[in-house]
């Protein structure tokens, strides 16, 4: 700061890059551009002052939340703080939103989806900056409840044509005081991503500048100059260094460490009455004046202390705070245990316990000098209403402290295990395992070793390179077998689906298969345990037909308990209306719970199966909602609906760089799938020695489920690189399939190979005949393609062409460029050009904006829109402006005239 006449707003001094930053930020929400910046740094850096600069001059609706660090454990506290003084326009909100936000805010009673509390902001938010601009000022963001974090990290993701802006304060890694104590800062990784800039310290002269302004009194020159190299640029150093009464050698801590060393220096000049009340001050993280004095007064602390001298560490008005969060931390830290316990009893008891249970029962916890069973279950109690309004790591903290005062053996591993089970559903797998590693195995109920076994197999599924996960969990499959027969069998089943769902199919079917074998007792009636087992055992003959019969159980379709399973079976059957019709199921669910996890693998299902059907519009909208949901997530989008898409296209450097990401990201994973991919890119461009490669790579280790359907792109290749022994032994295995599989698209695949290989043409007819039934045009027109390409090399001339156009046109439809491409020149050889054709509406949209075209043109309104793309209903109609402009329409209706527009759902 310098010296300014009263009344005159502070100047910054040395901050005139990060001020421009922040003017950008704010000019583009002014204009309706909205958006977000992180600044970070270390304590004291000056990420406060510019976020306080900014709130007075930007002229916007400013709302401000901070982070505290002890109150880490509460769910949505920081989100409260930013909506207390919006909630009145709380009515502008969808019901479904609305009744999240008084739910996450203990309201209500129920189990909001953070997406629906992120939906809430967005649209509250929104609402309010119809009237004016508003700026979110969120300081301290390393210490936001996890709840809170995520909701403003959504908030910050999908902003769009908005004028609002979000700004945060973010403390450097390094400088977060007593780091190893903490439970982990959840506001730093869910920020990952977001635009930042790094707050650096002041130079020598603009350190000595701002001491001139803000000193009472010249400095000696030494003085000065020894004061400018021991802050090391740290502003809040610079002013409180002169005030800790002397100066501390640079080499003896860290500038932050050096300033909390001048602030526990003043608190030790205060009376301890005063000093006692600064540390109940700095224990109670609501600031909440009329709470602090009931405690103070039960622990004695006369009422004139009230208005005593408190050295400037902290201001009682309105709302208690402290001059800055280092001071609060340092007050907290230099109280003894014994202290620290009377003034959380205190507030335990000053906290109503109808109204803010979890803070009264965290209180508790704290105030106890041992286990103790009340306060456990009280904990347990608050980790369940935690859980219940979204706070899944809120639930972990609790759990996690009602271990240490567990007096029952039996209830503390219970209870380590649901820590354990929400840390990990929090995705801390390493707090998780770390809970895990101190159970004693020996001690352990059969029971309690095969569900902590669960948890580490769960555990292993998510570390890259860990391929520890089937083991585990067929163990503890095996360990419930005499105990829960039932339970044991989906165990089996769920490492089945595990592996599936990230990608390490290969190698843990037979694994898991060869255990249950063993273990798993037969039922009374097959199952799709039984029916896996006999594929492994006797084949697919015998196996299909059982495989059949649980994808349509009696009791409910297959997908509904095992989606990702169900999935692979549709295709290993080659019936792509089974593989639709779990897409659609998966998103409908998806959409019911508001799951995120769930709705990217239904947007990801039905991107591939609408992208083999041929309908490349849903497919490219499907993965534009995908990676909607991944974006207000903060993770990156799935890779392989994009890559199928690429490869079925035939953009070879698309896909091939998406091959090499997916490689890099996967290691060892999805091998099978990745070169049954670049096998199917490989024969749309016609490079067949590279197809042939990918193929053979692709079908060399058999593994179920992904197998079968790089078959046909091997018998291809081989045929085309003249390796007829190859291609016929290819054939075998496919045939033997498709026959078990009895579907019209397997029939017409296999048939299509079969022509390949013998050269009779009833092959290629009946493919032609086959397919025409299945309705699924890549493979429909691929079969007319391979029957024109032999009929020109027959002599047959004027039947070629009909089967190259019918192949050109149904390939072109549907998508399949690469194919198409080699349709365009079997034409040209033949002696007529294929035609050119219309432009559809997706190659003019972005994927984002195909999708609201989709969704508008279904019937969904700017609403129904914003919630199934997460966005605000602004962005949403900013979309559909430059939807008309580029399609050349003036209406929604016009949207639905356009067919390849029409989405299945809303």
């Amino acid at each position: 700061m310098v010296s300014r006449p009263p009344g005159a707003e502070p100047l910054l001094v040395g901050r005139g890059g990060e001020q421009r930053r922040i003017e950008e930020l704010v000019e583009g929400a002014r204009a309706g551009r909205g958006g977000a910046l992180v600044l970070s740094g270390e304590a004291g850096i000056g990420k406060s002052s510019l976020l306080d600069h900014a709130g007075r001059t930007a002229g916007f609706r400013v709302l401000r939340a901070s982070g505290a660090e002890f109150e880490q454990e509460l769910p949505y506290s920081a989100l409260h703080q930013l909506c207390l003084p919006i909630l009145e326009h709380l009515a502008e909100v969808p019901e479904r939103h609305r009744d999240a936000v008084r739910i996450a805010f203990g309201l209500a009673d129920g189990t909001p989806q953070p997406f629906q509390i992120g939906l809430a902001l967005l649209e509250l938010v929104t609402a309010v900056s119809g009237a004016q601009p508003v700026l979110c000022l969120i300081d301290d963001a390393q210490w936001l409840d996890a709840a809170s974090s995520q909701a403003m990290a959504f908030l910050a993701r999908r902003l769009g044509a908005d004028s609002v802006a979000l700004l945060f304060g973010l403390r450097a890694p390094s400088t977060v005081s007593n780091q190893s104590s903490q439970p982990g800062q959840p506001g730093r990784s869910t920020l990952a991503g977001l635009p930042g800039l790094a707050v650096a310290g002041l130079d020598d002269r603009e350190a000595v500048a701002l001491l001139d302004a803000r000193h009472p009194f010249p400095l000696d020159d030494r003085v000065r100059d020894r004061l400018v190299a021991e802050a090391g640029g740290n502003p809040l150093a610079l002013l409180e260094l002169p005030r800790a009464g002397g100066f501390v050698p640079p080499a003896a801590a860290s500038v932050p460490s050096r300033i909390e060393d001048g602030f526990r220096a003043r608190l030790a000049a205060l009376p301890d009455r005063t000093r006692l009340l600064l540390t109940l001050a700095g224990a109670d993280p609501t600031g909440d004046p009329g709470l602090l004095w009931t405690a103070a007064e039960a622990l004695r602390i006369p009422v004139p202390v009230a208005g005593a001298d408190t050295a400037g560490l902290v201001e009682f008005g309105a709302r208690v705070r402290f001059c800055h969060p280092l001071a609060r931390s340092a007050v907290y830290r230099a109280a003894g245990e014994d202290v620290l316990r009377a003034v959380h009893g205190a507030l335990a008891g000053a906290t109503d316990p109808g109204t803010a249970p979890d803070r009264r029962a965290w209180h508790r916890a704290r105030a106890g000098v041992g286990p103790d069973e009340d306060v456990a279950l009280d904990l347990e109690r608050g980790a369940s209403r935690a859980r219940s309004r979204g706070g899944v790591a809120a639930a972990a903290a609790f759990l996690e402290r009602s271990v240490a005062l567990s007096l029952d053996p039996r209830r503390r591993v219970e209870r380590t295990l649901a820590a354990a089970e929400a840390f990990l559903e929090a995705a801390a797998t390493g707090r998780a395992a770390d809970l895990l590693a101190t159970l004693e195995p020996a001690a352990l109920e059969e029971s309690h070793r095969a569900r902590a076994e669960l948890l580490r197999g769960r555990i292993a599924f998510t570390r890259p390179g860990d391929d520890r996960g089937p083991a585990l969990t067929a163990r503890a499959a095996r360990r419930l077998s005499t105990v829960d027969p039932d339970r044991s069998r989906e165990c089996f089943l769920d490492a089945l689906e595990m592996s599936l769902l990230v990608g390490r199919a290969g190698g843990v079917v037979d694994e898991v298969v060869t255990a249950a074998r063993s273990a798993a007792p037969a039922p009374s009636s097959p199952d799709l345990l039984e029916a896996l087992i006999t594929l492994a055992e006797r084949g697919y003959t015998a196996a299909i037909p059982m495989l059949r019969e649980t994808l349509y159980a009696e009791s409910g379709p297959m997908w509904t308990r095992h989606p990702a399973l169900a999935s692979m079976i549709s295709t290993e059957l080659w019936d792509h209306d089974t593989s639709s019709d779990i897409a659609e199921w998966l998103v409908k669910a998806g959409r019911e719970s508001g799951s995120p996890w769930l709705l990217r693998l239904a947007f990801a299902q039905r991107a591939t199966a609408a992208t083999f059907a041929g309908d490349l519009g849903l497919a490219l909208a499907a993965v534009a909602e995908e990676e909607a949901i991944a974006d207000a997530a903060g993770e990156p989008p799935l890779l392989y609906p994009r890559l199928q898409l690429a490869a079925l296209r035939g953009r070879r450097e698309e896909a091939q760089e998406l091959l090499r990401t997916a490689a890099d990201l996967d290691g060892a994973a999805q091998v099978t799938n990745r070169h049954w991919t670049s096998a199917l890119l490989y024969n749309g461009v016609a490079d067949y020695p590279a197809a042939l490669a990918s193929a053979r790579a692709a079908t060399g280790h058999d593994d179920l489920f992904l197998t079968g359907i790089a078959l046909p792109e091997l018998v291809e290749a081989a045929v085309h690189c003249h390796e007829p022994a190859e291609a016929a032994r290819a054939l075998e295995s496919l045939t033997e399939r498709t026959r078990a599989a009895g579907t019209e698209l397997g029939h017409g695949v296999a048939a299509y190979a079969r022509g390949l290989v013998t050269g009779v043409e009833d092959d290629y007819r009946e493919a032609v005949e086959c397919l025409a039934q299945s309705r699924v045009l890549p493979y429909q027109g691929r079969a007319h393609l391979l029957y024109g390409q032999w009929l020109r090399r027959q002599g047959r001339r004027d039947d070629s062409l009909r089967e190259l156009r019918t192949a050109h046109e149904l390939l072109s439809h549907s998508g399949a460029d690469g194919f198409a491409g080699r349709a365009a020149e079997e034409l040209r050889a033949a002696g007529q050009p294929a035609g050119r054709r219309r432009a559809p509406a997706h190659e003019k949209l972005s994927v984002q904006q195909l999708a609201v075209a989709r969704l508008v043109a279904s019937g969904a309104t700017s609403n129904e829109v914003a919630t199934q793309l997460f966005l605000s209903k602004r962005t949403v109609d900013a979309h559909l402006r430059a939807i008309f402009r580029k399609l050349g329409l003036t209406s929604r209706r016009q949207l639905r005239d356009r067919p390849e527009l029409l989405a299945p759902d809303r």
